[in-house]
């Protein structure tokens, strides 16, 4: 978990989210509006390069009115990466729609272009999410041109993937709508979080008041459309103003954990990780790698390093593989369950020191002599 700082004599990382919550504090607006919320929303949309953002209480609640916001509705199909955390797919369920999972690509955490296609030879879907799963970039830009050729919303699940940039331009951005989340095990974090982003500022406004429970502008309190209690609140947006100040320092930080990872395991042919791209700067949320081993398994990794008292998780189990969603169909769905069957992520806490990491690694690597 990332930490969250309140007090600091420095304007470092401290500082700023105590000059931020100060202020909502001195200010007593200690609500779901205020000055942070709006700063907030504007400090990340210029820095990821859109032009509207709604702050919101999770990523899930930003996937929820992203579907809201592309009309989709009851009996509706979206197509959805397999490979992923469930609140990628519940507010599908939400909006009593239909999920349709999607295979990962093999070589890549994430959705798979060439089964996205075969899915359209099935399907007419309302909307497709893709995941830029553990901060690496999905085919986005593959996608994109196959959601156009369809004339169908595409939605980028950026929850893991804050400060990725593929192809120069952000995650998150290349969608109709994309969503972040600042839960308290992401890059940054507000403890809980989210923002929706789009250049559609109709949809934006309308995610706005939707989140605001859908109060008409009455002083009665007048109510035609069904709202929801997703604002951010604006003690919450000022730690997000001050974490923003420092991601870029994060991705650095991240960037170094997996590399040294890489480095540490360079002589075991067995462990193997899946890379940035060429035209990619990954911001490595999570170090995860893949084993292709016939005698160390990823629960044997776990055992021991849970021996010493360190944390380590299994890949995502994929949504197709869920007892809640087994109904649904899948296209494809072999190189996800690899996935989870061969993949580990590592600590990758920005807090861990070099001298923790390389602990890590010889703990794992004892399995191989």
């Amino acid at each position: 978990m990332e930490r969250i700082f309140l007090a600091s004599p420095h304007m470092s990382e401290q500082g700023y989210e105590q000059q931020f919550v100060k202020e909502a504090f001195d200010t007593n607006w200690i609500a779901p509006l205020g000055k942070n919320v709006d700063s907030f929303e504007e400090e990340l949309a210029t820095m990821v390069g859109t032009s509207n953002a709604a702050a919101l209480t999770s990523g899930t609640a930003a996937v929820h009115l992203a579907l809201k916001a592309v009309g989709v509705e009851k009996g509706d199909i979206v197509f959805v990466q397999s490979l992923t955390f469930s609140a990628t797919i519940n507010p599908i369920i939400y909006q009593h729609a239909k999920p349709v999972f999607i295979d990962s690509a093999p070589g890549d955490w994430n959705m798979d272009p060439e089964k996205l296609r075969e899915a359209f030879k099935k399907y007419k879907p309302k909307a497709v999410i893709a995941v830029h799963l553990y901060g690496l970039s999905a085919r986005i830009d593959e996608i994109k041109a196959i959601c156009e050729e369809h004339n169908v919303p595409l939605i980028e699940d950026a929850a893991e993937s804050l400060g990725t940039i593929y192809k120069d331009q952000w995650t998150g951005t290349y969608g109709d709508y994309g969503i972040y989340s600042f839960n308290g095990n992401k890059i940054i974090t507000t403890s809980g979080g989210g923002m929706l982003v789009s250049d559609n500022k109709e949809g934006i406004d309308k995610a706005r008041f939707w989140a605001t429970q859908a109060r008409e502008q009455a002083v009665h309190y007048q109510h035609e459309d069904i709202g929801y209690n997703y604002r951010l609140s604006n003690v919450l947006a000022g730690i997000g103003r001050g974490q923003l100040k420092v991601l870029e320092d994060r991705v650095e930080k991240k960037r170094e954990i997996f590399n040294r990872y890489v480095e540490g395991f360079k002589d075991i042919v067995e462990i193997t990780f899946i890379k940035e791209r060429d035209d990619e700067r990954a911001n490595y949320w999570l170090s995860a790698i893949i084993l292709e081993s016939d005698r160390v398994t990823p629960s044997m990794i776990m055992e021991v390093l849970n021996n010493e008292n360190i944390e380590s998780r299994p890949i995502w189990k994929p949504m197709h593989m869920q007892p809640i969603f087994e109904q649904y169909d899948v296209v494809g769905g072999e190189v996800s369950e690899a996935y989870f069957e061969k993949g580990l992520c590592l600590p990758s806490d920005t807090k861990m020191t070099e001298s923790e990491q390389d602990r890590v690694i010889e703990i794992i690597k004892s399995l191989w002599k």
